[in-house]
């Protein structure tokens, strides 16, 4: 299963436990629009980071956090192994 394909698939799982409408998941949606609030994205964060082993804003020094779901998606792909 792909990085893309996890988050997705987390994204989707949390939005139905949160009672959250997702739209349609697409790289240039706005992370802001998604529906999730901080909460969300903080059980997004440590899923994936307990499913894929990392997370890409405490590996990095300088990492910022994404304003685009397909730039979200990069910062998982370019984790250093």
């Amino acid at each position: 299963m792909s990085v893309r394909t996890k988050i997705f698939s987390a994204m989707k799982q949390i939005a139905e436990e949160q009672k959250v409408t997702l739209p349609p998941l697409q790289d240039d949606l706005s992370l802001n629009e998604t529906g999730f609030d901080s909460l969300a994205f903080a059980i997004l964060v440590a899923r994936l980071e307990d499913e894929l082993g990392a997370d890409p804003f405490t590996v990095a020094e300088d990492a910022a956090f994404p304003s685009t779901l397909g730039e979200f998606i990069r910062a998982y792909e370019n984790v250093p192994a």
